[in-house]
């Protein structure tokens, strides 16, 4: 009889880049909520679609790539600030 135990696999240490995401994440929704007042309602419906997509990215890269979930809530809230400040330019919001 052989006395081989198996080892217990290794597990790398939690990264904290995709809870900081989740929390910019959730400022970015807020951000995107609160415009409501200044702007259409196809806008808001636009930034949303725009919000959903990036937090789906950045959850497909939970485990891949922690430091991108970070990386793209903080492009939610470029697009989100880009968007109001054209869209006021542009199109005349708020």
């Amino acid at each position: 009889m052989s006395s081989f135990e198996p080892r217990p696999p290794v597990r790398e240490p939690l990264s904290p880049w995709p809870f900081a995401g989740l929390v910019v994440f959730l400022v970015s929704l807020y951000l995107v909520a609160a415009s409501g007042p200044v702007t259409p309602w196809w806008g808001q419906l636009l930034l949303l679609g725009l919000w959903a997509a990036a937090l789906a990215r950045g959850l497909a890269w939970w485990s891949t790539r922690p430091w991108a979930v970070l990386a793209s809530a903080i492009g939610s809230i470029v697009v989100w600030f880009a968007a109001i400040n054209l869209g006021a330019a542009l199109l005349g919001w708020g």
